[in-house]
């Protein structure tokens, strides 16, 4: 191979690069004016999948984080997530009051409705940061600093990384947290704290290599191709054990004192979710139980 035809495929491969990364830094912004603007859920949520692109492959090409790029998308991330985070939370809410009220559960309902408006007071707050602190980092100071990377130190950094290896290593670490779950799972521990937060360091390995597939795709290899349905398709599984668990959290972090609601029907509602965590626990077939529920 001559050094021309060398030099003209990493050439190419920097621009692969430079085009991915600059579409998803444009949605990004885009995205972002628009969510502080009307804090339409669904800006939010984009806003926040392009901001974890983005952070994905920086995290390829600089995973030292030494062009501090990383910092200002991932606080930016931190703001966007406590938002949509509290959306989805009260969207579910919402789903179970509507439930309780077709059901004629009328004690369930009101209990439901004191834990929505509780939420959405918290989200008022989220809010109020988001719109506060997210033109302090997307502005022309970033603007400048992402022109410099893309011109100054992309090329050198593409040059040095192969996100096929990338991904071979994600794929190791998703092995080994498996291997921990299912050491949990095999004994009498499976419904502990630490097998809900193996659960959770399961859910979030698969979430980085689903990103990775996604955002990365223009750069791997054709076997990596489904790994991005393959571990959605894991992290939706996981993910609902994960959102049963933190309802129950969330009602407990609020207390029935504070939401002005009878015991009986706290206690009903409590053992409910906590039903449904179960369920979803031994439903998974990521990591199947081995012992019978309790």
């Amino acid at each position: 191979m001559t050094v021309e035809v060398m030099k003209e495929r990493q050439l190419t491969k920097t621009r692969q690069w430079e085009q991915a990364l600059n579409l998803l830094y444009i949605d990004f912004w885009d995205y972002c004016h628009d969510a502080i603007s009307k804090f339409d859920d669904e800006d939010i949520h984009q806003a926040r999948v392009n901001c974890r692109k983005l952070l994905t492959l920086l995290s390829i090409l600089d995973p030292g984080h030494t062009l501090g790029l990383y910092p200002l998308f991932e606080k930016a991330q931190k703001r966007l997530g406590k938002v949509r985070d509290a959306d989805v939370l009260i969207e579910s809410f919402k789903t179970k009051r509507k439930h309780a009220k077709e059901n004629g559960d009328t004690k369930t309902a009101e209990l439901l409705k004191a834990v929505i408006d509780h939420q959405k007071d918290k989200r008022r707050t989220y809010r109020k940061k988001l719109a506060d602190e997210l033109p302090k980092l997307i502005n022309e100071d970033l603007d400048e600093k992402w022109k410099a990377f893309l011109s100054e130190q992309l090329e050198a950094l593409v040059a040095k990384k192969d996100a096929n290896v990338v991904m071979r290593e994600l794929e190791v670490a998703y092995e080994q947290k498996k291997k921990a779950c299912k050491a949990i799972f095999r004994g009498q521990d499976a419904e502990s704290e630490a097998a809900f937060d193996s659960l959770h360091e399961l859910r979030m390995a698969a979430k980085e290599l689903r990103y990775t597939a996604s955002a990365a795709s223009f750069a791997l290899n054709q076997k990596f191709h489904a790994h991005e349905e393959i571990y959605k398709q894991i992290q939706d599984q996981l993910g609902l054990i994960n959102d049963k668990r933190l309802w129950l959290e969330t009602l407990h972090a609020i207390g029935r004192e504070e939401l002005n609601v009878g015991k009986k029907t706290w206690n009903t509602f409590t053992e409910q979710l906590k039903n449904e965590v179960l369920d979803a626990l031994h439903q998974n077939d990521v990591i199947p139980l081995t012992h019978q529920m309790k």
